[in-house]
Parts: structure tokens; C-alpha cells; sequence
């Protein structure tokens, strides 16, 4: 099953629900709504609609990232320390907990963990990444981590492998690991501008095949256009120009 979709409503939800099977909230990571939002979305939304959504950044980014202007949580001076990174502390097990309070609300069933740049692959941070993964209850969860730059997909694979989670790498930049599912995150191949072409589109599906579940979410520019035009490729349909 290849599921298409974007990051964030590109369009009026109500719109995006009669197109898209599944959307990845977007929201979660900056900020938590309230309970009461992601009741509404629920309520609102079809009842074979998906929600993957990304976890809050105060357990995968530290606070010196400019992520956190858009945070609306005050973090005392002392205690910044203690967050993002997927370090051990009380504060990262906090902001897990509220992350899976959300999730369940919207019946979500996929987290992605964005690691940032300066999460690189020193033996802290992959002791800070297993520590933590070990930890949480996955429950009905299935954990999708995106690392930055600097990783090699060996020791993606390996980690990804020992922890149980899903790699979620860039399908056009290097070989796919095999798992049980395929998660990519399609931030455009140059960029947020980038347009994916019909050849690049063809190539993703066959990317996802070998798959028995796949997440083609867009996160470019271009993003509900070019997610309409794959699902017209899936569907056997040529794309319109």
C-alpha cells in the first residue's frame, strides 16, 4: 500500500481530506496544541483518515535552535540544558509524554523524531538515541527517526535495526534500507523550491514497491501538487502538465 501525502495542510483541511488519505501534523513539533484541537481535527476529519505527526522539539532539538522562537512554553535559563537531544533527563520524558498524550488523541500510529545537524553521530548522541528509544513505551506506536547530514545509512540501518524503529532517509540520495515500512519525507531534491519531475515521481513509485506499507509525505514548495500528480501515477493515470 502506497500512501501519498503532505507535511502541514498545503490547503483548507476539508479540501486536503477529500484528496489525501494521511497528513503529517506539523504543529506538534513546534508547539503542542491543545487536547481539545486535536480532538476537533479527529472529529472532523473521515473516519479512514491518517495522522502521522512529529514529535515535539524539546526532545529532539536543543533550545539554541531557531526552532524555538515559534515555542510558546517559557524555559527558565537554568533548565535549557536539560532538553532536546534525546538526552535522559526529566524534561526530554515530559515532553515524550505530552507528545503521546497528542498522538493518541488523533489515533496516530507514526511519530517522527527530526534529529537536527548538530545531532551528529557521536557516542553521546547514539547513547543518548538508544537510552531513549529504549525507554519509551511504543505501545501502539511505530517511531520513524530522520537524521541530518553527517550519518552515515550503515549505521543508520544498524541503529534503526537494534532500536526497532523506521529509517526515514532521502529515497533519491543514496540506496533505501529494508524495513517494514517505507517512510520518506520529500523535502525537494535542491531544495523547498524544487518540482518534482515526472521521471523523479515514476522513480519514487518504484522506490516504494518493494514495500508492504509506504509514506510518500511532500514537504516542498510545490507540495499538494506534486502529491496530486504522484497519486495520478499510483492510479495509473499520466500526470497533467
Amino acid at each position: 500500500m502506497i500512501n501519498v501525502g503532505c507535511c502541514g495542510f498545503p490547503v483548507k483541511r476539508d479540501i486536503y481530506y477529500q484528496n489525501f488519505p494521511v497528513v503529517e501534523v506539523q504543529q506538534t513539533f513546534y508547539q503542542l496544541p491543545q487536547i481539545v484541537t486535536g480532538r476537533r481535527w479527529k472529529e472532523e476529519a473521515p473516519p479512514d483518515f491518517e495522522f502521522t505527526m512529529k514529535a515535539w522539539q524539546l526532545i529532539t532539538h536543543e533550545p539554541s535552535s531557531p526552532t524555538y522562537r515559534r515555542l510558546r512554553t517559557v524555559i527558565p535559563e537554568e533548565k535549557k540544558k536539560d532538553y532536546g537531544f534525546f538526552k535522559g533527563t526529566e524534561e526530554v520524558d515530559e515532553a515524550w509524554l505530552r507528545t503521546a498524550d497528542f498522538a493518541r488523541v488523533l489515533d496516530v500510529k507514526k511519530i517522527v523524531f527530526q534529529s537536527p545537524a548538530s545531532f551528529y553521530p557521536s557516542n553521546e548522541h547514539i547513547k543518548n538515541l538508544r537510552q531513549f528509544f529504549k525507554k519509551i513505551e511504543k505501545q501502539s506506536f511505530t517511531f520513524v527517526w530522520e537524521p541530518k547530514e553527517k550519518w552515515e545509512r550503515k549505521e543508520v540501518e544498524r541503529l534503526c535495526k537494534e532500536l526497532n524503529i523506521i529509517p526515514c532517509l532521502d529515497p533519491f540520495d543514496g540506496p533505501l534500507i529494508r524495513a517494514s515500512v517505507l517512510y520518506v519525507r520529500l523535502h525537494g531534491k535542491t531544495g523547498y523550491r524544487y518540482h518534482y519531475s515526472e521521471e523523479d515521481l515514476i522513480e519514487l513509485q518504484e522506490k516504494a514497491r518493494p514495500y508492504p506499507q509506504s509514506y510518500l509525505m511532500f514537504n516542498n514548495l510545490s507540495m499538494y501538487e506534486d502529491a496530486h500528480r504522484l497519486k495520478k501515477i499510483i492510479g495509473g493515470r499520466k500526470p497533467q502538465h
